[in-house]
């Protein structure tokens, strides 16, 4: 057997080729649709049966299991969906993918697929150079849609010749006869196989592939697609990982689904496999059939068929090449049969429990209650997983969480401010004054986290819209930012009005009170308004007039105070730290209406760049 370096390199490349077109079809799917995803996710999950429909819906549109649960996993950690509600949607995205190893098993054996997919190629690239977005997410996925068959033929033909050499071919069937303990195997190697590559489908094609060439039994490689549906959990644990406890618990019950499922399958293997078996026979033939053939005809000759290097034009070849590519077909066929059958069983008795599912991973994965942000300097984000979710547009929702949770945090630095304003005892004013500093520094480590994922979003290609959109939100962060700034500044103010036994007038406490709410009104009405992500302005007349307000009230102010200094009512100092306060509370105003306008010119038409 002739296999070297740069034939190995050809195999890793068609099964790069395989993913990347995978991964491409999907993504061009996922930015056609768009939003359209995230509403049809809301719109449908009340119901476990809609929820499963949807999850079937989503998973055979965008090609891709790991994409939908991994999108699921984010709505639960953005609170969008309930944990009861994602159950249902991941039982059916398992059902889903069954849909591409259909796609393989019709197209991959039937046609040849140089013959088609290569003048894909002719109407996806024009595509790409459109103006329109759609058309280009369009020829995105007519472009992954031939690389995906042109891997799989690479695949199909770059693989060694194992019948070639009797000792490695020798090794495989040592492997594939030790009865039962070589279906756990071959289910071991495909759950790892998918765990490394991140695809199930690409375990399909190499089990589809080893099983077309007569190296395994039909058993064995169905062996593989079952570890291989273990294995596609590991997607979206990963992205539930730095994820809130509830995005864990979907991804844990995502893996107890198919870890349920796969039991059963394996204490009632051989029955199952006969089921298959009879179902494709009734169907198409037999799926036992290549592997009977392949033990007993000629090794190169199978190797010739195999690789179709047959000559047709020889007496009596065309009759075999035509009963081998049958053969062929029937154990594609059957494989993804096998792959559909397991996933219906599965949702069609586990549906019912959906209840029981949520009951389970809560039991498993607890609910800590979170440390007090003041034990540490951390930014504690809580909507960002670990990784973007299926699509940029969709990202950008989870971002617009996190900024709501840090306008939130932001907020408590009122509360304290407002407290170390009238605290006599030291001690607890240097209290509040740390956890005024710790705060600050999360609202700090905050916007830098999610500008950092705004920017991840955004290497990505975005429509317009989104463009526009993560501009507006790394503004808001900023402004928002720049708020925990303006409090700490007023907290250094205060420390420093101790430090130097100032006093403040009864009318000074009174009229800093007084401008201290009107920046709380302005903070409650920006708050209402990023909740909604900017859905309904109604508050907006009302925040720009709070903040004229306090304009109007700073200037007053700063007017008295001269006249104050003047008559000679307090020292200097004291006027300077009032002042101060007074100038920082008018600076929050401000900021306070720069991320409302963030907001409102994210709708068209209402609001001035």
């Amino acid at each position: 057997m002739n296999f070297g370096f740069l034939e190995i390199l050809t195999l890793i490349g068609a099964v790069g080729m395989f993913l990347y077109g995978m991964k491409l079809m999907s993504e061009g799917l996922q930015k056609a649709a768009g939003n359209k995803l995230r509403d049809i996710l809301a719109l449908m999950t009340n119901n476990k049966f809609l929820g499963a429909l949807t999850g079937i819906f989503i998973t055979a549109l965008v090609q891709s299991s790991s994409a939908t649960t991994t999108m699921i996993v984010s709505f639960v950690n953005a609170g969008l969906i309930s944990l009861q509600q994602s159950m249902a949607v991941i039982f059916g995205a398992n059902v889903g993918t069954t849909f591409t190893a259909w796609v393989i098993s019709l197209f991959g054996f039937k046609v040849n697929i140089a013959a088609f997919a290569v003048p894909l190629f002719a109407f996806g690239v024009p595509l790409l150079f459109m103006k329109k977005s759609v058309y280009t997410n369009w020829g995105e996925f007519l472009i992954g849609f031939a690389l995906l068959f042109l891997g799989l033929d690479y695949l199909n033909h770059s693989v060694p010749d194992l019948q070639a050499n009797p000792v490695v071919f020798d090794a495989l069937r040592r492997w594939s006869d030790m009865g039962f303990w070589s279906v756990l195997v071959f289910a071991l190697v495909g759950m790892v196989l998918t765990m490394a590559v991140q695809a199930s489908s690409a375990t399909f094609a190499i089990a589809l592939i080893m099983c077309s060439k007569g190296w395994i039994t039909f058993d064995l490689a169905a062996a593989l697609v079952l570890g291989g549906n273990i294995g596609t959990c590991i997607t979206p644990i990963i992205a539930s990982v730095s994820g809130n406890v509830m995005a864990k618990r979907a991804a844990a019950g995502h893996l107890m689904f198919n870890l349920l499922g796969s039991v059963w399958a394996l204490a009632l293997y051989h029955p199952y496999m006969k089921l298959i078996s009879w179902i494709t026979t009734g169907c198409v033939g037999d799926p036992n059939a290549l592997y009977t053939y392949a033990s007993s005809a000629d090794p190169s000759t199978v190797a010739a068929l195999s690789d179709g290097r047959l000559d047709p034009s020889v007496d009596g070849n065309e009759a075999l090449i035509a009963n081998f590519a049958a053969m062929q077909y029937y154990v594609s066929f059957g494989l993804s049969m096998f792959h559909t059958v397991f996933n219906l069983i599965n949702i069609g008795v586990m549906i019912w429990f959906t209840k029981f599912y949520v009951k389970a991973v809560t039991f498993f994965i607890p609910s800590r209650r979170e440390k007090n942000l003041e034990d540490d300097g951390k930014s504690h984000l809580e909507f960002i997983s670990g990784g973007l979710m299926s699509t940029s547009e969709l990202s950008i929702l989870q971002a617009h969480k996190e900024i709501v949770l840090m306008s939130d945090r932001t907020y408590r630095m009122h509360e304290m401010i407002q407290q170390m304003f009238s605290e006599s005892d030291q001690d607890e004013f240097s209290s509040l004054f740390l956890r005024v500093q710790k705060y600050e520094n999360i609202s700090d480590n905050m916007e830098v986290e999610i500008a950092a994922y705004l920017s991840r979003v955004a290497d990505g290609r975005l429509s317009d819209e989104s463009k526009h959109s993560i501009q507006a939100k790394l503004r808001e962060i900023s402004e928002i930012e720049s708020i925990g700034d303006s409090y700490y500044n007023m907290a250094r103010i205060l420390q420093r009005r101790n430090e130097n036994h100032i006093v403040f007038t009864q009318s000074m406490n009174e009229n800093f009170a007084a401008m201290f709410d009107l920046v709380r009104t302005a903070f409650d009405q920006m708050a209402a308004i990023l909740k909604d992500n900017g859905q309904h302005l109604g508050d907006l007349k009302l925040t720009l007039n709070t903040e004229q307000n306090i304009n109007e009230m700073r200037n007053n102010l700063k007017e008295q105070n001269i006249i104050d200094l003047n008559e000679g009512k307090y020292e200097y100092a004291t006027g300077s730290a009032y002042m101060d306060l007074i100038v920082e509370c008018e600076k929050i105003g401000d900021y306070i209406v720069n991320v409302v306008e963030a907001l409102v010119n994210l709708k068209p038409g209402k609001g001035s760049n």
